[in-house]
């Protein structure tokens, strides 16, 4: 079936729009509050669906994910745009400041579709009206709860301290889209023409969903914004993202193109393919593929344990189901040689839409007796069958305050003829973390090949397991391969490695004013079965 919007331009109000109680992995964990996602367009319980938009453009209204692929096999999202009104982000241009009088102050220009009033010496920022009852969909204060720094002149952006709401003596507004600022302090600013992306931090909803689901395709899609979090692939097979811009539309005057993540698929198996687009302007990392560490709470029978989440942005949702494969490591040593695997033959806890005893624990039956040394908080769990085979290829990434990539799957990894332009962390990070944000996996099988890196403030590649044992005859990471790209204006080392064996980084090009000498390209702690070829300099046209 083939739902085919006619050209043009639909708007989607949450009043009218589909309810669904969901747990969302990275988002809101266990907090009921916001269990209730409003869905724009909601494919569930379907096969064989094609939405297309025909180039239409998409208007959301209000906190809602964009598009949702619920217990569906065999779906296409294709050829439209989507951004949403008034959203919950304020990108504020310092666009001129001085002094007067020996005060400091500045000019603050706005999108065209920001709302505020100004409450004595603050700023309240609002939201859209809703049509019912003309109250904000939402409403902030001053520099809210998170801020990051945009240089549009240089193509930067950077998580900082926001400076714009400090020691305020008064605030005017000079206009519908610009207020002016005035401070105590006498030092003039030194910001002028960067941009302070304010927001929330509640990620109340994601911006797309992908749940339960097989062979789920997203191509030519202009994603000018993504409220909450990212599109997010959760217990999925097979997806496909082809040819989405995540840009916001110059025309709205807004550099922020989403609330956090772009893509971040959580337990996904099959094959993840991400190819030919660009990733400009997210909050957070542009693109996560990882699984889930669950920590063994309490051993109840010889085959029977509780496992628990343990970040309390991810629970609710069933981390396993019978018949998945199961393995078990120590989060001393996050070693899959010396783990245990297992079947689950049962689960009792989450299911995903609210239902079940503890949304943060649930209790797994096994095929066989686990060993007697796999201890209570001292080893996690992580699903196998939901590991994905990965691909990320052609894509263009700008303007990201984090990493750019982050892949922890056993599956093969190819990551190939990206560019990454001026990250402001790792373009390319391997973790693997059971301490932190337990987001799990080893990597077995990656390739990192004909990418080019310009202007990585930090090692354009970087591998950081939280192990805490650090065994180079045991890594956590094996069988890496980093060849034929190109490093511009690159400071030492362009590699940064910790616990992996089996590590060669070889025929790569280095450009720029002075780039590192070779024996400075990689630094390596508790790694194995390490080669470091000669590189070489390259002329390399700049952007």
């Amino acid at each position: 079936m083939t739902v085919r919007f006619a050209p043009g331009r639909y708007h989607f109000h949450p009043e009218h729009a589909e309810r669904r109680d969901l747990y969302v992995s990275n988002t809101v964990g266990a907090d009921a509050r916001y269990a209730s996602k409003t869905i724009a367009l909601l494919v569930e319980d379907a096969r064989d669906v094609v939405v297309d938009g025909q180039g239409s453009a998409f208007v959301l209204h209000g906190a809602q994910t964009a598009f949702a692929a619920i217990d569906s096999t065999d779906v296409r999202f294709e050829n439209f745009s989507f951004d949403y009104v008034a959203p919950r982000v304020i990108d504020a241009t310092v666009s001129a400041g001085g002094t007067d009088g020996g005060a400091a102050w500045r000019e603050l220009s706005l999108p065209r579709d920001t709302r505020f009033r100004i409450d004595g010496t603050r700023v309240v920022w609002l939201g859209e009206p809703a049509p019912d009852s003309g109250e904000p969909y939402w409403t902030g204060v001053d520099a809210m709860d998170y801020t990051q720094v945009h240089d549009p002149a240089a193509a930067r952006t950077w998580r900082a301290d926001n400076p714009l709401f400090d020691d305020v003596v008064s605030v005017r507004a000079v206009a519908h889209d610009r207020i002016r600022i005035h401070y105590g302090t006498t030092e003039k600013p030194h910001d002028i023409g960067l941009v302070y992306q304010m927001r929330t931090t509640v990620r109340d909803h994601p911006g797309a969903f992908v749940w339960n689901s097989e062979r789920v395709e997203i191509r030519n899609v202009s994603a000018h914004y993504l409220h909450g979090f990212g599109i997010v692939g959760q217990l999925s097979r097979d997806l496909t993202v082809h040819d989405v811009r995540f840009r916001a539309d110059p025309a709205t005057g807004r550099s922020s193109a989403g609330f956090a993540d772009f893509i971040n698929l959580s337990s996904m198996g099959g094959e993840v393919l991400i190819t030919d687009c660009v990733f400009d302007g997210p909050h957070d990392d542009p693109v996560n593929v990882h699984g889930t560490y669950l920590v063994v709470r309490e051993r109840v029978a010889p085959d029977t344990v509780v496992l628990a989440y343990r970040h309390p942005e991810t629970a609710g949702f069933p981390a396993f189901r019978p018949g998945d494969e199961i393995e078990f490591v120590a989060r001393a040593t996050l070693d899959s040689s010396a783990g245990f695997t297992a079947r689950v033959r049962a689960v009792d806890g989450p299911d995903g839409r609210g239902g079940g005893p503890d949304p943060s624990s649930m209790v797994v039956t096994l095929d066989r007796d686990l060993p007697g040394h796999v201890e209570p908080e001292t080893w996690a769990a992580e699903n196998v069958t939901c590991t994905a085979a990965v691909r990320i290829a052609g894509n263009y990434f700008v303007n990201v305050p984090t990493r750019g990539v982050l892949v922890t799957t056993r599956r093969p990894v190819v990551i190939e003829r990206n560019v990454f332009d001026g990250m402001s962390m790792a373009s390319v990070y391997v973790s693997g973390d059971a301490e932190e944000w337990f987001e799990s996996g080893p990597v077995a099988d990656l390739v990192i090949r004909d990418n080019t890196f310009l202007r990585p403030s930090t090692p354009a590649i970087l591998f950081g397991p939280t192990n805490t044992v650090l065994d180079p005859a045991r890594p956590v990471h094996r069988s890496v391969t980093i060849s034929g790209n190109v490093f511009q204006d690159a400071a030492a080392p362009i590699v940064s490695a910790r616990s992996v064996g089996g590590l060669k980084v070889t025929g790569n090009r280095l450009t720029g004013a002075r780039p590192p000498r070779n024996g400075d390209l990689v630094e390596t702690a508790g790694c194995s079965d390490v080669v470091v070829a000669a590189t070489r300099e390259a002329q390399l046209p700049r952007r």
